[in-house]
């Protein structure tokens, strides 16, 4: 018997011990998840329109090794194309003591985020961050700041020239430029003076919110525009679906920045790859969570331009596509 009990009281101190070794265990992980690094991912836009870019984003993240909920978490903030609410998602973001914050959806978010932080590390996507004075240089950007050039503005009257090429009796371009894009008036000055050079008569239109798509594609008909370029805007980004459509309504050949675009049913695209632009954000993002400093980064710049066809939309508006320009295509959509 007294055997038996010292076994039994043996055993119950060790099931003691257990326990509060667990209990010590269990704050200790707690805490170890509470401390994983917070990233700030702020974006001009609406999150339904960009979710392959967040996901192209969680995959530069996961290159660097870090995968949202287990070893970081993400905090998101969202414009929803109102840019006049990004100066104060940006700072609510430095509030909350982020790490870093991913400024995506073009100029406006880094421009907010730049002005919230001198000291938290930021990772944009921008059209040019050299000319807005955001860093010093691409190779040494400086400051707390680093991320992806676009280019998107100089590369405005490519996309006329192409347009020529695919609608040459085209008469009348219509232009779509969002005006409260800061790149409006770069990318309007890119396509007319393109314009002039060819000898193109450009008609311009306005858009800030998407009420104003049907007046204005009923306007382009009224006027029997020949075709159509739409300029580049994380706006017009987000409620692609809808320009492509009315397009298509009103058979209008168009030309757009992103291939997400042309998938979507537009005619044409040519443009850097923003899917890659957002892999290329995470990807910095977990290099300056592991110690990286953002002024050593250089910033990315594109080294490849996709050109995309969609010969079933082409069909659809009666127009043959030359074949040197299928040929100069990276990717013809049947």
């Amino acid at each position: 018997m007294i055997l038996g009990f010292g076994v039994s009281a043996m055993k119950r101190r060790e099931f003691i011990t257990l326990l509060g070794g667990a209990a010590v265990a269990w704050p200790l992980a707690a805490r170890a998840q509470q401390s994983a690094p917070i990233i700030g991912f702020l974006n001009s836009a609406s999150p339904d329109a960009f979710a392959h870019f967040v996901a192209a984003f969680h995959q530069g993240l996961n290159e660097a090794g870090y995968v949202e909920g287990k070893n970081v978490t993400i905090e998101y903030r969202w414009a929803k194309s109102q840019y006049d609410r990004l100066p104060a998602l940006a700072a609510d973001l430095v509030g909350r003591r982020v790490a870093v914050i991913a400024a995506t959806g073009a100029s406006p978010s880094m421009r907010a985020a730049k002005r919230a932080t001198t000291t938290i590390p930021i990772v944009f996507i921008a059209a040019d961050p050299v000319r807005e004075g955001v860093v010093a240089s691409f190779n040494r950007p400086g400051g707390n700041a680093t991320g992806v050039s676009l280019f998107t503005d100089v590369l405005a009257a490519k996309r006329l020239e192409l347009l020529r090429e695919l609608v040459p009796n085209s008469g009348v371009v219509g232009l779509l430029v969002e005006p409260n894009s800061r790149e409006a008036n770069t990318q309007l000055s890119e396509v007319e003076a393109a314009a002039r050079t060819i000898g193109q008569q450009i008609a311009v239109f306005n858009a800030s919110s998407d009420r104003e798509f049907d007046r204005i594609f009923e306007t382009f008909a009224q006027q029997r525009l020949g075709a159509l370029l739409v300029a580049g805007s994380p706006f017009f980004t987000s409620q692609r679906d809808k320009i492509v459509a009315l397009a298509a309504h009103y058979r209008i050949p168009a030309i757009y920045e992103w291939r997400e675009f042309t998938t979507a049913g537009g005619l044409i695209s040519y443009g850097t790859s923003l899917t890659d632009a957002y892999r290329q954000v995470g990807a910095y993002v977990g290099r300056i969570l592991k110690g990286d400093n953002p002024a050593d980064l250089p910033v990315v710049r594109p080294a490849k331009f996709e050109l995309v066809i969609n010969l079933k939309t082409a069909k659809a508006l009666g127009l043959d596509v030359p074949w040197f320009l299928q040929q100069r295509a990276d990717e013809v959509i049947e």
